[in-house]
C-alpha cells in the first residue's frame, strides 16, 4: 500500500535522540515515529522496564482493568488538573476522539444539530474516514469520498 513515500535511508540502531544508518550516520530523531514513541531510543530504564514488562504480561485489552495504566491515568490527572485520562492505540485513533468529543459537546451542551470543527489549511489529521475528511490536503483525500460533514478550513 503505498501510504507513504519511503525515504533512502535504513535506520539499524538508535541512541537517546540519534538513530544511525547502515552506514554509522547520526540523524536526531524528530520524527519520534510520527510522535508515537518519544521516549528515545535504547535507554537502559526504558528497555528494561518493556523487557520486564514483557516477561509478565504484553497486551491485554481495555476490555479488562489494567493496573499500571490505572496508575499512569491517575498520574496524569493529577499532574494536568483533568479528570480523566484516554490513551489510544495511533494519532488517528486521538484525532477520531478529539472529534467525537467535540461533537458530542456540541450537541449535548450546546444543543448544535451539526456542529462544526476548524481544522487548518495544509493539516494532517490521519487516515481514518473522520481523520481524513479533517485532514486541509485534497491531494490526500482524492479517491475516498465523499468525505464527512463537519469541517471548516482556515489557514494558518
Amino acid at each position: 500500500m503505498p501510504t507513504y513515500r519511503r525515504l533512502p535511508v535504513r535506520f539499524q540502531r538508535g541512541e537517546g535522540v540519534w538513530l544511525y544508518d547502515e552506514n554509522n550516520h547520526a540523524y536526531l530523531d524528530a520524527l519520534s515515529g510520527i510522535a508515537v514513541c518519544n521516549l528515545g531510543h535504547a535507554h537502559p530504564r526504558v528497555a528494561d522496564a518493556l523487557a520486564d514488562q514483557a516477561r509478565r504480561l504484553i497486551h491485554t485489552s481495555n476490555l479488562y482493568q489494567i493496573d499500571l495504566q490505572e496508575q499512569l491515568a491517575e498520574r496524569l490527572a493529577t499532574l494536568t488538573g483533568m479528570s480523566n485520562a484516554f490513551f489510544c492505540n495511533s494519532g488517528a485513533e486521538a484525532n477520531e476522539a478529539a472529534i467525537k468529543l467535540a461533537r458530542r459537546f456540541g450537541h449535548v451542551y450546546k444543543g448544535l444539530a451539526q456542529p462544526l470543527i476548524l481544522v487548518m489549511e495544509k493539516s494532517f489529521h490521519g487516515r481514518t474516514l473522520a481523520t481524513l475528511s479533517a485532514t486541509g490536503n485534497s491531494r490526500i483525500q482524492e479517491h475516498f469520498g465523499p468525505l464527512l460533514p463537519g469541517f471548516i478550513r482556515v489557514p494558518y
